[in-house]
């Protein structure tokens, strides 16, 4: 299966374990050149040294904190700055489980600022280059809470909620010229994302769970498509597109001059 990114140099973030590391794995294979973005040194090496002895590519390891600045700051350089860039895999990112009343604020606040202004930061800076160099690929990595805000915590899933959002507006202004952009909505995925977010893996029901492997395949296979959002899990595509045109049927009615009528029935009453 052809990969519609140029062949080039792909740049992933959070590929230290988990579906970074299966993308790195994949794209290696199917022949890019990899720029490997995370916290974990020792990881991004060991990743780094064994996709190059499989592969023969090129596999650069970039050690960064993505919440902080001046690490954030290196990596958007990096996007700008480096022509052969192709790709941005947008995968970093960290889970919450709590209740709001419950949990930590400022990890909830580091969340949003890896899951959200990151994301952002990092994204920009690619479109903005790949827009000068005319074509990339972005692929921004969501989950299905986006879509269903009651089953996890409510920060992390507006913070998802922000990824699709912030897709589909960037398809909207970048498929003219050349920028092809993707969603990816995972459902509960065997990574050690839950561990870390409180939630053991072992915990969920069995029929949730998806591997790694077998979700990034699926979504590879969806940018293959041409797929704007990529919901791996999803048996009927037709279900997702009756949910975006019921979406934009609420278009017309959501900005007008006067309030719906049953928001003037008490004023009438009263009068």
């Amino acid at each position: 299966m052809n990969t519609p990114i140029r062949k080039g140099t792909i740049v992933v973030t959070g590929a230290s374990s988990g579906i970074g590391a299966v993308y790195a794995d994949r794209l290696a294979r199917r022949g890019h050149d990899l720029v490997l973005v995370a916290r974990d040194a020792n990881k991004l090496k060991a990743l780094a040294a064994k996709l190059t002895t499989e592969t023969g590519r090129k596999i650069e390891v970039l050690v960064a904190d993505l919440t902080f600045k001046p690490d954030m700051h290196r990596v958007e350089d990096r996007l700008s700055n480096d022509a052969s860039i192709t790709g941005l895999i947008n995968n970093a990112g960290v889970a919450a489980s709590a209740k709001l009343v419950d949990a930590d604020l400022d990890q909830l606040e580091a969340m949003i600022v890896l899951n959200v202004t990151a994301l952002t930061r990092l994204a920009g800076a690619a479109a903005r280059s790949f827009v000068a160099r005319g074509g990339g690929t972005i692929v921004n990595i969501a989950s299905i809470v986006a879509l269903a805000p009651e089953l996890l915590n409510g920060t992390y899933s507006g913070s998802k909620a922000y990824v699709l959002s912030f897709t589909q507006s960037m398809h909207h202004e970048l498929a003219d010229k050349g920028i092809r952009v993707q969603a990816v909505l995972p459902g509960a995925t065997i990574t050690d994302l839950w561990e870390k977010s409180g939630v053991p893996v072992t915990n969920l029901p069995k029929e949730w769970l998806m591997g790694a492997e077998e979700m990034v395949d699926a979504s590879l296979a969806g940018l293959d498509q041409g797929e704007l959002i990529t919901i791996p899990a999803l048996p009927e595509i037709a279900d997702w597109d009756a949910y975006e045109a019921a979406r934009k049927a609420l278009a017309p009615g959501l900005s007008r001059q006067h309030a719906a009528a049953r928001y003037r029935l008490g004023k009438q009453q009263a009068a």
